[in-house]
């Protein structure tokens, strides 16, 4: 992407130093189309993460649940308490995880990750030792429910320490079937405390493009699996229909 040329770049090695991996989560969705005028608002703020010479990065993730969607079952019914469990590859890198992201309020998102070979499609050894340490349910009722591709461009703040996810080109499959949603823009920012003084927060203010929650996995499991309760994801739902 063009704009992204004008940013300074920043290393996997240096980026380490801004894991995260206990923060303050802000979500935003906005139409691709104003991605651009985005980027040129932020260079002044933030480097770009660059691995072998590319700025935006392929991932692809598989997420786990119950045979009867507990985990999507636990946000969809507004339960403070939730989990996400799933295993990422960073594609083109020897890079994966298997996650753990458990939510404890609105914003508040604390991850555990354990190093993997590869990209994890069973939960057995060191990974269901892990799981269970994680969750207070046996590792072995989980299962694969859902893959999802997107590529990535990583803003590291250049004078604290956050960073800025957009995650572009979404891509949803499973067992029942795949969908594609190329005209949505999903921006995470995220930092150890509140966002508001963050250089994201006011270009998206300054933008008119309002926090928003969302979860790609209970909006794909929402789409592949309409019969699915999911009234609390519809406003989303409707949202993204205005961008495709």
């Amino acid at each position: 992407m063009e704009r992204l040329t004008a940013f300074s770049p920043i290393t996997l090695a240096e980026m380490s130093a801004v894991a995260l991996l206990d923060r303050i989560d802000t979500k935003y969705l906005l139409a691709r189309s104003r991605l651009p005028a985005l980027l040129a608002a932020l260079q002044p703020s933030y480097r770009v993460l660059e691995v072998d010479g590319r700025r935006m990065s392929p991932y692809r993730t598989l997420y786990f649940d119950t045979p009867d969607f507990q985990l999507y079952q636990l946000h969809q019914g507004g339960r403070r308490v939730r989990y996400k469990v799933r295993s990422r590859q960073y594609v083109g890198t020897p890079l994966a995880f298997f996650e753990v992201k458990h939510k404890s309020g609105p914003n508040h998102t604390r991850k555990q990750r354990l190093a993997t070979a590869g990209l994890v499609t069973e939960i057995t050894g060191q990974v269901s030792a892990f799981l269970h340490e994680q969750i207070a349910l046996p590792a072995g009722v989980f299962e694969p429910k859902l893959w999802v591709d997107y590529t990535r461009i990583t803003l590291v703040g250049r004078a604290s320490p956050e960073r800025l996810t957009i995650d572009l080109d979404l891509r949803y499959s499973d067992d029942s079937g795949a969908l594609a949603l190329p005209g949505l823009v999903i921006a995470e920012l995220k930092t150890q405390g509140r966002p508001h003084a963050s250089p994201a927060a006011r270009v998206m203010h300054q933008h008119l493009i309002r926090p928003a929650g969302f979860s790609k996995y209970c909006v794909g499991a929402s789409l592949l699996h309409p019969a699915l309760k999911h009234n609390r994801f519809s406003r989303i739902l409707r949202r993204i229909d205005q961008y495709q």
